[in-house]
């Protein structure tokens, strides 16, 4: 698309908070848990001294001969140097791999060998308890952000080794490889450019500046491992914006942290805002002050969002939702207002950035795509990875002339607005959209903390059910609320802790219908 290609240089990853720090270098960026590869540094620092370190991280992984080109798969104890050790291997050219620490070993050891003899930046806890010895044999080297352990090299004992310049590649080479979510099985690994990075974070940026115009306080909790971090940051950091990044979604810790520092803008993961509805009730107001929702990821209930904005005390708050993939970034926007109240359609999603980002719904069966008859939806965006690493048959499956398949389904209004229906997988034929039953049940019920619904043994709709510190459900109050909705088996309950969760808190509906029919067959 025209305004993303426009001198796009690339993001330039391994110097973005040197080239902020340049601009904005007392610029602070707080912290709700201590850094592992750092914990001297404390909570509260400038942006210019997260520049430094890594500087000081890109040096000492250069003494341990990891080179331009080569790969560095991070996968530690979760917290926000994962990132910044991102930053440092991209400052002397070599690729960061991110894995989410919630990935279990066997996986973690398929990825790494996908990636042909990586170095592998871990910790002890990880070795000893979650990682394959495997490991050493498909890494060229183990690095170690803390404590110790046999045949890996601590990085605290690289300290004081000499600084060495930023290497600039190329804007079409690899800058960054993330995994995609893994809700079907393993995980893609998704490789983005520097110029791809780019085109995802002008739209974002265009979108933001006329909603916020002056400086205000940014709160983030986003996966560390998922790219939508490294365009969010990018963002605040040129803006000058003070951050709080957090690792700890837990709505008693959050709303302590917002009461004393009051954020003017709030982006999370649609669960998250889902776990801190409660925060409205909360007498300190922890939302007051929030100018600005943002979430991505997934499409978020029409309830989460109205309880955000009633809990905000500006003028005109916005929710901001964007609609995209980690394959794609960002393709589809909508603002939410006050004045859309909480039975406003969830399934409409927004429309595309006008010269960014491009949406087209290809019909299924020949028939023209609509709510009752959804088609495949497909997006065209330079924020496009460039490829699967190692698996390019897969990736070119998906791209079609370059419109690329989003695996959902759902229809366009005469508007262009889109509303997304479905994961293709996902589909109960006959039933409907269930997004939208959820939605519809969510409105109804305070008490639920989710809902799924889900293809059951047999072909039925199934809902699983939690609630709010994990009541018995209100069978009264469901079968009404669940009334005016497709027939569905009875609701199954659920501890919300138990059901099967992706890196950025979404359900894995395929691996939780896979644990029901397990249950089914055992009782």
């Amino acid at each position: 698309m025209i305004l993303q290609r426009i001198a796009n240089r690339g993001i330039r990853l391994g110097t973005l908070f040197e080239r902020a720090a340049a601009k904005h270098g007392a610029n602070v960026l707080i912290l709700d848990h201590d850094l592992d590869i750092a914990p001297e540094l404390g909570r509260r620092a400038t942006v210019a001294e997260i520049a430094d370190l890594i500087d000081d991280f890109a040096s000492r992984l250069w003494a341990a001969k990891v080179r331009p080109g080569q790969r560095v798969v991070v996968y530690k104890s979760d917290g926000f140097d994962i990132t910044l050790l991102a930053c440092a291997a991209a400052r002397i050219g070599a690729v960061p791999v991110l894995l989410s620490p919630q990935l279990d070993g066997e996986t973690v050891a398929e990825l790494v060998r996908r990636t042909d003899e990586p170095f592998l930046i871990t910790d002890q806890r990880k070795l000893e308890t979650v990682l394959p010895p495997a490991v050493f044999e498909l890494a060229d080297r183990v690095l170690l952000t803390s404590g110790s352990h046999p045949g890996a090299t601590e990085l605290r004992t690289l300290a004081g080794t000499p600084r060495v310049a930023p290497v600039t590649m190329p804007p079409d080479h690899p800058t960054l490889i993330t995994h995609t979510s893994g809700t079907t099985g393993t995980p893609k690994l998704a490789v983005h450019t520097g110029r791809t990075l780019q085109a995802r974070y002008r739209p974002q940026a265009t979108v933001v500046a006329p909603l916020i115009r002056r400086r205000e306080t940014i709160a983030m909790h986003v996966s560390f491992v998922h790219s939508r971090l490294i365009t969010a940051l990018a963002i605040s950091l040129f803006r000058g914006f003070p951050i709080l990044v957090l690792a700890d979604a837990d709505p008693e810790h959050v709303a302590d942290l917002f009461a004393r520092l009051r954020p003017g803008i709030l982006e999370a993961h649609p669960n998250s805002f889902k776990e801190w509805e409660e925060l409205a009730q909360d007498p300190r107001r922890p939302l007051a002050n929030v100018k600005l929702f943002s979430s991505t990821f997934d499409a978020i209930h029409p309830r989460t969002v109205q309880t955000m904005l009633n809990a905000s005390r500006r003028r005109a708050p916005v929710f901001g939702q964007l609609y995209g993939q980690s394959e794609v970034g960002p393709a589809v926007v909508r603002a939410f207002s006050r004045r859309r109240g909480p039975d406003a359609d969830g399934r409409c999603v927004g429309m595309p950035f006008p010269g960014f980002t491009d949406v087209r719904v290809v019909s299924r069966n020949g028939k023209e795509p609509s709510e009752a008859d959804p088609g495949f939806i497909e997006v065209r965006s330079d924020g496009r990875i460039a490829t699967y690493l190692g698996e390019q048959a897969r990736y070119d499956k998906q791209v079609d002339d370059g419109w690329w398949r989003m695996g959902d389904v759902g229809y366009r209004t005469k508007w262009g607005c889109v509303h997304l229906l479905d994961r293709e997988v996902d589909l109960i034929e006959g039933f409907g959209s269930t997004l939208a039953a959820e939605d519809t049940l969510f409105a109804k019920l305070d008490d639920l903390a989710e809902v799924v619904i889900i293809p059951g043994p047999d072909g039925r709709a199934v809902p699983v059910v939690c609630t709010k510190d994990d009541k018995p459900l209100d069978r009264a109050a469901w079968n009404a609320a669940a009334a005016s909705l497709p027939p569905m088996a009875e609701p199954v309950q659920w501890r919300l802790a138990d059901l099967p969760q992706t890196a950025t808190t979404k359900i894995k509906r395929l691996e939780l219908a896979g644990l029901l029919a397990a249950d089914a067959q055992a009782a």
